[in-house]
């Protein structure tokens, strides 16, 4: 994903507050990070009408009369069947208000009668920008059904900061406890109830959305999911967790925040004691800018209380952050997305 600019206006007060990795950080007041209340949204292009700009961040700029230019446009695709693969798609609906909505894949059915593992993924894109019916997300998630021969979950949550944190966690939950409705074969989507094996839940998310994963299985942790006993597993791929000059746009997107400190921007010892599932995988890439926030939470999940079997990081060394999901075809993509797929398969 391209980095297009970086924060004016807030990033000063961030600076100005001397943050650097890892110091615990300091809250911002609310009022800073307050965006308008009624924010238009539309891509940047180069009729935009011209204004003053109140904030600009890597995704997006925000002008004094509220409007919002987004730097990355989605293109979206149909579910289709895959004619190699043999993995099959479709889109459901999983709240009509708010508009939460998900595609789910099916790897070819090799056995009828054997059950299979289930993985709720979470796209990326700085909570701002792209969709779960991308090209690159719809690709790179088909592959990680088929290589892991699992039910994959892709959930379409609302962005930032049309729709302020925290929309995008709350939808996730909303699909995740969508997903756990289908134990016993009850829920309200035929592959989910004919295929699903519950016992093998796993989230996934790559970027924002190993944050947004890592918020799910600590609300697992926490309170547990209907019919579920937990998640068997997690995989974080270049995940997102503050100490970032990112953090004034997140602080931003979200007017009701707990400051640097939120435990949602940067995971307290407490939650990560919570963490509600078995095993973690943690992908970092060596030219990441996010690489020290995520090989850091892979260690201070080990030192934490969590009572978790395993925790392995990985590192794409010679890579830049979320290389894989625009070209699957090239060598270490596939790595990554064969040990994603085997750490789903191992459960």
């Amino acid at each position: 994903m391209a980095y297009l600019c970086r924060p004016i206006s807030l990033l000063l007060l961030l600076r100005q507050n001397r943050i650097s990795f890892p110091s615990r950080f300091s809250p911002l007041p609310n009022s800073i990070s307050n965006p308008p209340r009624r924010i238009r949204c539309r891509s940047i292009s180069s009729g935009a009408a011209a204004g003053e700009v109140a904030h600009e961040f890597r995704f997006f700029r925000v002008y004094r009369d509220g409007r919002v230019e987004k730097f990355h446009q989605t293109r979206k695709i149909p579910p289709f069947d895959h004619p190699v693969t043999g993995v099959r798609s479709k889109d459901v609906v999983i709240s009509p208000e708010p508009p939460v909505s998900a595609r789910i894949f099916l790897p070819e059915i090799r056995d009828p009668n054997s059950k299979l593992p289930v993985l709720l993924y979470v796209h990326g894109g700085g909570f701002s920008f792209e969709s779960a019916f991308s090209p690159d997300i719809h690709n790179y998630v088909s592959s990680i059904a088929a290589k892991a021969e699992a039910v994959a979950v892709s959930v379409e949550y609302r962005l930032a900061p049309e729709h302020p944190i925290p929309a995008c966690y709350d939808d996730s939950w909303a699909a995740l406890r969508w997903v756990a409705a289908h134990a016993g074969g009850a829920g309200p989507d035929a592959w989910l109830n004919r295929h699903a094996d519950l016992g093998r839940l796993f989230v996934a998310g790559d970027s924002a959305g190993g944050n947004i994963a890592h918020d799910l299985a600590v609300r697992v942790g926490a309170g547990g999911l209907p019919g579920v006993v937990g998640l068997a597993g997690m995989v974080l791929v270049h995940p997102y967790f503050g100490g970032t000059e990112d953090d004034a746009m997140w602080l931003y997107m979200c007017p009701e925040n707990g400051g640097l400190e939120d435990r949602r921007l940067r995971p307290a010892a407490e939650d990560l004691g919570r963490v509600g599932c078995e095993r973690v995988l943690v992908f970092v890439a060596e030219k990441d800018h996010l690489r020290r926030v995520g090989a850091w939470y892979a260690e201070e999940l080990r030192r934490s209380e969590w009572g978790g079997k395993s925790v392995e990081l990985v590192e794409n060394f010679g890579e830049e952050h979320c290389f894989h999901i625009s070209d699957l075809r090239y060598e270490k993509a596939a790595e990554l997305v064969d040990k994603f797929s085997s750490f789903i398969k191992e459960s």
